[in-house]
């Protein structure tokens, strides 16, 4: 009756959160995630995946961002990680932290926290290598040293 190969979940697809749409609790996706709506949680893809989420100029996300790769247009209330690709456009607001390995931002665009660069994709502290924890430490603070940002240009009210 049903078609097994359909449910292998190989396909790729755009998960949308609507204009209408107010979504609470954490979302896990693999290929591409569109809010134009409202997601009041943390929004997770795998490390090192091809997955993009995009914040829509009328979207807004209250919580963590762990994604690959992230388009930001919208507003963001919490930090955003990304191994991959940040891109932040003429109408992001981003109140919180940005980690990233490469990251555009485009005139217009604002964040209120800071800017890291990490160091070959490192995410977060919370490493399960092995080691001493001050070897750890160390090298966590220094894939976390903040990036030298040449212009800022901030928006007056």
């Amino acid at each position: 009756m049903f078609n097994r190969s359909r449910d292998k979940r190989s396909e790729s697809g755009i998960t949308l959160v609507a204009t209408n749409c107010e979504f609470v609790g954490d979302v896990h996706f693999s290929d591409q995630l569109l809010v134009n709506g409202i997601v009041k949680g943390n929004i997770y893809a795998q490390t090192g995946s091809k997955a993009v989420v995009t914040v829509s100029e009328k979207g807004r996300v209250k919580g963590e961002i762990r994604v690959p790769n992230v388009v930001i247009n919208g507003k963001v209330y919490g930090d955003i990680w990304s191994d991959k690709h940040v891109e932040l456009a003429g109408k992001a607001e981003v109140r919180g932290n940005v980690y990233y390995d490469l990251i555009e931002m485009v005139m217009g665009s604002c964040v209120d926290g800071n800017l890291v660069h990490l160091k070959e994709g490192r995410r977060d502290n919370k490493s399960t290598e092995t080691g001493s924890n001050e070897e750890q430490r160390q090298a966590d603070q220094e894939a976390r040293k903040p990036a030298m940002v040449s212009s800022v240009k901030s928006k007056s009210a």
